[in-house]
């Protein structure tokens, strides 16, 4: 009989500590759903905040480009009615460096090309016919400035650089039509003048490529 109320007080007790370790499991589960629904929460909050961010960073991006596309560039100098003639002789433009007119047939590479040295002035405006912008400086620009607008250049397709001793000013800008003379490559016209004139609405033939021309 005794025996009989051993085992009957073990397996009750077994009972007891399995009901236990079941009830300890299933509050563990509650923790981690807890836990992972919490964290799920907090990741899509994060998703949605930071989404929203994004959206909104872009929009602003959107904005200013646009701002620039529109807004004329301080101090620049516009010349119309460009002729576009292929020759084979040397041209003689009315400014240094020349915006347009008739031009070599063959264009410079302005595939973020930068050239060290002089480069064909009739090749370069047939670059800028395809709607390149042409970053051009002399010998008085400072090494910290060419070395900022290399990297500019070398980052953004349909642009081209190349020194031109004769020119006027230390740094100059060049579009089909359009030019302008900055301070320094930290001038924010820079950025306005390339957001507003790669492959800008000057461009009289947009899409022409920028490889397959001249190189160095």
């Amino acid at each position: 009989m005794a025996s009989a109320k051993n085992q009957s007080a073990q397996a009750t007790a077994r009972r007891a500590k399995l009901e236990e370790a079941r009830r300890k499991e299933r509050a563990r589960e509650r923790r981690v759903r807890i836990i992972t629904i919490s964290a799920s929460v907090a990741v899509v909050a994060s998703l949605v905040a930071g989404g929203g961010y994004l959206m909104a960073r872009a929009n602003e991006q959107e904005k200013a480009e646009e701002q620039a596309k529109t807004s004329p560039v301080t101090g620049e100098r516009s010349w119309d009615k460009l002729t576009q003639e292929h020759v084979a002789t040397p041209v003689n433009y009315p400014m240094t460096p020349p915006v347009g007119g008739d031009h070599n047939q063959v264009w410079m590479n302005c595939n973020a090309d930068v050239y060290t040295k002089e480069i064909q002035k009739e090749n370069a405006v047939h670059s800028l016919e395809h709607g390149a912008v042409w970053v051009t400086y002399n010998d008085k620009a400072s090494d910290a400035d060419v070395k900022a607008l290399t990297k500019r250049v070398e980052s953004t397709p349909y642009s081209f650089m190349s020194p031109v001793a004769d020119q006027k000013d230390p740094l100059m800008l060049s579009a089909w039509g359009k030019q302008v003379t900055v301070k320094s490559a930290s001038d924010e016209r820079v950025a306005q003048f390339f957001t507003k004139y790669v492959q800008g609405a000057q461009t009289p033939e947009p899409g022409a490529a920028c490889t397959g021309g001249l190189g160095a």
